[in-house]
This record gives structure tokens, C-alpha cells and sequence, in this order.
């Protein structure tokens, strides 16, 4: 039965993230929070998906040319760093310390996406031409990839919005936000691992990477299917109740 709701459930969040661009964070909870593996087995597999899921949106949107590489590169720098940092600083931390800001960051995620304004707005408010130095990337880099690699909160869903705020328009946003979550993923995936009985790994890994790519590529090939906008907002209901109901329960 594990295999199964593994199975379906990344193939389910992988087609949601191929549809809207979120919903990676939704992975953590469905290993640690449903199922109860521990921490490091959680987030080892669920940035490994997010490895699969960063390689696919990135290579698509940098197709769409909505992918602008000069800050993608200099934020993902710093993620990298940042990540390792994060990864270590989780691995020091009580498991049941390390679940509740999963759940936090859970909530306040699913709050974002319920506060964020439609894309129409957003790209009326988007400054393509507003310039951040360099230095200025790297350090966002480096403190959003450490939030996210200790959360298991993916990349996305904390750096596009950020992005948007800071005059990018929202398809760029997105582009370089699922590029950057790749260099999240990598030292995120391997630390957590590294955390982790090989046996523990040794199934499961191929079954969430198969299926949750499966997913995305069906999501992103299917967009037309359903409003994204309904879509997110029913993400962000479950993502709060269920943060919620974590949070007090434990």
C-alpha cells in the first residue's frame, strides 16, 4: 500500500507542479507527515523529485524563452551554498523541531499562494527593466536556498513570488525559479541521503522519480485542461487545513 500512494502521489503532485509551477512542498508532508518516515528519508526523496521537476520546467521555459540566465546563474550559486548550509543545520536539529517548521512552511506557503494576485496584475506591476547588482542575487540566493533545503519547501513557491516583488515578470520568475530549484535539489538530495539507510532509498527512489516525472510531463503538456488559478487555490486550501491540523495535532 506505501508503493502505491508514493506511486500516486507523486504522480498527482507531479502533474500539479507541470500544471501551475507549485505544489512541490506538498511532497514533505506526504512522506513525513502521512506516511511517517523520518525526516531525512522525506526530504531526501522529495528533492529528488524536485531535481526531476526542476530539470523539466527549466528546459521547457527556456524553450518558451522565459528563462533569463544571468540571474538565474548568480541566485543559484548562492542556493547551492546556501542549501548545504541548510542540509546541515537540519541534520542538527530534533526531528520533531525540523517537522514543525516543515509545517509552518507549509501554512505560510499555502497563505502566499491564497494572497498572491492574479498574473494580469502581477505583470502590470512587473519592472523588466529594474537592475539588482550581482552581489545582490548571490546573497537571495544563498538565503532562500538555505530556507528551503531545511523546510523541504522545494524553491519555487518561496523564490518567484520574491522575484516578482523584485520587478521580474512572472514567467521569467518562474523559469528561474524552477532553474534555481535544480541547485537546491542537488546538495539537498545528496545530504539527505547521506542521512538515510541505502535500503530505505533503494525502491522507493525509482518508483517517486519514474512516476512524479510522469506527472509533470503530462501536467506541463496539459495546461489548457484546467484554470491554474482554481487549481492553486485548491492547492493552497489543503496546504493550510492540513499545516494546520499538523501543527496542532503533532
Amino acid at each position: 500500500m506505501e508503493y502505491l500512494i508514493i506511486i500516486v502521489g507523486n504522480f498527482l503532485i507531479g502533474g500539479m507542479i507541470g500544471l501551475t509551477g507549485i505544489a512541490g512542498f506538498l511532497l514533505p508532508m506526504l512522506y513525513s507527515g502521512f506516511l511517517g518516515m523520518s525526516s531525512a528519508q522525506g526530504l531526501a526523496l522529495s528533492f529528488f523529485a524536485s531535481l526531476i521537476s526542476g530539470i523539466l520546467g527549466a528546459y521547457n521555459y527556456y524553450r518558451a524563452k522565459n528563462l533569463n540566465l544571468k540571474p538565474a546563474v548568480w541566485i543559484s550559486m548562492g542556493s547551492f551554498v546556501g542549501a548545504v548550509g541548510g542540509v546541515r543545520l537540519n541534520l542538527l536539529m530534533e526531528e520533531g523541531i525540523v517537522k514543525k517548521i516543515l509545517y509552518l512552511v507549509v501554512l505560510l506557503s499555502g497563505i502566499s499562494i491564497l494572497l498572491r494576485k492574479d498574473e494580469k496584475e502581477e505583470r502590470k506591476k512587473s519592472r523588466p527593466g529594474q537592475k539588482m547588482p550581482l552581489w545582490f542575487w548571490l546573497a537571495f540566493g544563498a538565503v532562500t536556498g538555505l530556507i528551503c533545503a531545511l523546510s523541504g519547501a522545494g524553491g519555487p513557491i518561496l523564490v518567484m513570488p520574491l522575484l516578482v516583488v523584485f520587478g521580474v515578470p512572472v514567467k521569467t520568475a518562474v523559469g528561474i525559479a524552477l532553474f534555481n530549484s535544480i541547485f537546491i535539489a542537488v546538495p539537498s538530495s545528496i545530504g539527505y541521503a547521506m542521512g538515510c539507510r541505502p535500503g530505505d532509498l533503494l525502491l522507493l527512489l525509482p518508483l517517486s522519480l519514474v512516476s512524479h516525472g510522469i506527472g509533470v510531463w503530462i501536467g506541463s503538456k496539459n495546461t489548457s485542461l484546467i484554470r491554474p488559478d482554481v487549481l492553486k487555490k485548491g492547492v493552497a486550501v489543503f496546504s493550510v487545513l492540513l499545516a494546520i491540523l499538523k501543527l496542532i495535532t503533532g
